[in-house]
């Protein structure tokens, strides 16, 4: 397996990105990976926000929330997948499978000894990161959820639609991607989604990544997506906050709002009127309503 490893100097002086990297090169199964993640605010704090991007976006999705987070005295880790941001990269796009990731999640979690967790996920984030509660139920205590779903096996016809749009571009253009959803994005902003790919060779995982999506009852990681979609309606004790980016064609009001009524006592949701898929990047008054909601501002 071929591993690509981004140059450092394409991370330089990225806007309202000050967070020192840190590294995670030892997860049992994955030590021949470096892992790249933030860790910021008290280490001791008494809740930690994990926050958890998608596809094809990175720890600098968080950019807008993390100062809250940390202000109100939260510790927050924002790590970045296998594949994306300033994490290693397999070049081969079969690397990766829904499981591979979900584990690394987990060996992760245990790896900085996590605990009680403030889930905040959208995209991907939620897909695997929904998943992890039922397996360390010890550990988390709170969900934010922004546009995401459980990977239950059913898909949209929207997202039939950006999975042949993404496969059809093997150099798939991030910043102008994201740019698309927030037309507000400066040229250095766009840059910096674009940062972590120099090249297509570089952009495996997001060619994987649409095509791990769980699109039958049989399909990799669909019975893990079911079972915590019971889990979380059934047996979920935490405290739950959702915001949904109602401009979002993929992930918008309608699968948001099955969502909502798939976690148990998931309040009604703080819908965000100009935002798109990419709701973090509306985060700052997110942020705020759910420290609000969750009673830790």
């Amino acid at each position: 397996m071929q591993l690509l490893r981004t140059p450092d100097e394409r991370f330089v002086g990225l806007p309202d990105f000050p967070f020192a990297p840190r590294w995670a090169n030892d997860l049992p199964g994955f030590e021949a990976l470096r892992i790249h993640y933030l860790d910021e605010g008290p280490p001791s704090a008494g809740v930690t926000a994990l926050c958890l991007h998608g596809n094809p976006t990175w720890s600098y999705l968080y950019r807008h929330m993390l100062p809250l987070l940390t202000g109100s005295g939260l510790r927050v880790i924002a790590p970045d997948m296998i594949g994306f941001g300033r994490s290693d990269k397999p070049s081969d796009p079969e690397w990766h499978s829904f499981e591979r990731h979900r584990e690394m999640l987990l060996r992760f979690i245990e790896r900085l000894d996590l605990r009680n967790i403030m889930l905040v996920c959208q995209d991907w984030g939620g897909i695997l990161g929904l998943t992890l509660p039922m397996a360390m139920r010890e550990r988390f205590t709170r969900l934010l959820v922004m546009n995401t779903g459980l990977g239950t096996g059913q898909v949209t016809e929207g997202f039939r639609q950006w999975r042949a749009y993404s496969n059809a571009r093997p150099d798939l253009p991030v910043g102008r991607l994201i740019q698309r959803g927030k037309p507000q994005l400066s040229a250095a902003e766009v840059a910096a989604y674009d940062a972590p790919f120099p090249t297509p060779e570089y952009k495996a995982a997001l060619r994987a990544f649409p095509n791990m999506v769980p699109d039958g009852d049989d399909a990799p990681g669909a019975a893990l997506g079911r079972s915590a979609q019971v889990y979380l309606r059934d047996t979920w004790q935490g405290d739950s906050f959702m915001a949904i980016g109602m401009q979002d064609p993929v992930l918008g009001a309608a699968p948001m709002r099955s969502l909502q009524r798939s976690i148990r006592g998931c309040t009604a949701p703080l819908e965000v009127a100009d935002a798109g898929h990419f709701v973090p990047e509306w985060g700052a008054p997110i942020a705020s309503a759910a420290l609000a909601h969750f009673r830790l501002a």
